[in-house]
């Protein structure tokens, strides 16, 4: 969730930088996106994650 509001407030400083000429602005913008992104891309691997984990204790099960 919090990979949204960074992407959200990123695009919304980048705009800001825009209309007011700050390529400063617009550069923190674009980072806050890009930590958005890469926040989101961290969930999904830790995701990932627990299905495999979640996939080897039922196998671990089942041959018990």
């Amino acid at each position: 969730m919090s990979g949204i509001v960074d992407k959200i407030t990123g695009k919304a400083k980048q705009a800001a930088g825009d209309v007011t000429g700050d390529s400063g602005l617009r550069r923190e913008g674009l980072n806050e996106e890009e930590k958005g992104e890469k926040k989101d891309q961290l969930a999904d691997a830790e995701n990932k994650a627990d299905r495999k984990a979640d996939e080897v204790a039922d196998l671990e099960r089942e041959t018990a």
